[in-house]
């Protein structure tokens, strides 16, 4: 008697053959973006990719010397680029308002929101939120609700927003989001990062109740060789520290444009439905080719993603009125 065995589901590759590179991006030409922290690191490598395959690309930066010297290099290697810099600081909510209402174009076809801190000590932003959570999600759910009448605009709109495979592991603690009870760095990161995740598949629920076009995605990048654990409020932990990152990112992290294909990927499938949740297929989605994630836990948890999110609103004092009705005045649809 023969004895069969199961092996493990997997994610679902979305993609033709073993490997997607940038160079499967389809023609951008007439495709606006905009790529938050993209003076390096995951941030850049999308920037740059989505210009070279000829979107417009707007590079939103908190420091402005960087962010120049970033839009310099872009045009280096790409030629042909079309991109600008603009300054946002995601950890001061009046930047993000300045940035929105100071938009200069008549729509949005692309949001990538990939600026992010990691694991750095504690701190407050501009607004009294602890810095991991204030940063990398409610500065993020501001910017894209404010940016929303400009998404609308367009006629396929796309939001891709990076999270973390690190998410998997958050306890999600919806009663200490902002270090209330205690601040512990790596768990205030994942769990920021959880909340990208939900906030990214939140939007796709609500845009799908209004009847609207937008489609939302998170990603994964997995393991990747960026400045996130050394620049910034890390760059202040001393020699050792920076030594010690420096090593592990150069022996157990993958180059940065491994790490930004499921962005790109998010950012550029055609027929990728809205909701998907995109990461690297290896053990621990800590490196690999760019693949759908069907079976994650918070892909389901509705409840908390509902909280968070009014949370979020009023966290901001940034309301979500996406409606079908609003949205067929603006586009003179019936």
């Amino acid at each position: 008697m023969t004895r069969t065995t199961r092996t493990p589901a997997r994610p679902t590759r979305t993609s033709p053959g073993d490997r997607w590179t940038p160079a499967s991006i389809p023609d951008q030409s007439g495709r606006l973006a905009l790529v938050t922290g993209a003076n390096s690191g995951i941030g850049y490598v999308t920037a740059r990719e989505l210009a070279r395959r000829g979107a417009h690309v707007v590079l939103a930066c908190r420091n402005h010397e960087r962010g120049q010297e970033a839009i310099e290099r872009l045009r280096t290697e790409v030629h042909h680029a079309r991109a600008e810099l603009r300054l946002l600081d995601l950890a001061d909510l009046t930047s993000v308002r300045r940035f929105a209402e100071g938009w200069p174009h008549d729509r949005l076809d692309l949001l990538v929101n990939n600026a992010g801190i990691a694991m750095v000590p504690f701190s407050r932003t501009a607004d009294g939120f602890e810095s991991q959570f204030g940063v990398n999600h409610l500065g993020t759910f501001a910017l894209t609700g404010l940016l929303m009448p400009h998404l609308l605009a367009a006629p396929h709109p796309r939001v891709v927003t990076v999270s973390s495979e690190g998410q998997r592991f958050a306890r999600f603690d919806l009663d200490n989001l902002d270090a209330e009870r205690g601040y512990r760095t790596l768990f205030a990161y994942i769990q920021s990062k959880r909340a990208n995740l939900y906030f990214a598949t939140e939007l796709q629920r609500r845009a799908d109740t209004a009847g609207l076009p937008l489609r939302s995605m998170a990603v994964a990048p997995g393991l990747t060789r960026t400045n996130v654990l050394t620049g910034g409020a890390n760059s202040t932990r001393g020699r050792t520290h920076a030594a010690l990152m420096h090593l592990l990112l150069r022996t157990a992290f993958r180059p940065t444009p491994e790490g930004a294909k499921t962005s790109l990927y998010a950012a550029t499938v055609p027929d990728l439905p809205g909701g998907s949740y995109v990461v690297p297929d290896g053990p621990l989605q800590l490196r690999g080719e760019p693949v759908r994630r069907s079976r994650e836990p918070a892909l389901q948890d509705t409840t908390t993603a509902h909280r968070l999110w009014t949370l979020s609103e009023r966290l901001t004092g940034v309301p979500y009125p996406i409606t079908a009705q609003k949205y067929r005045r603006r586009s003179g649809h019936a």
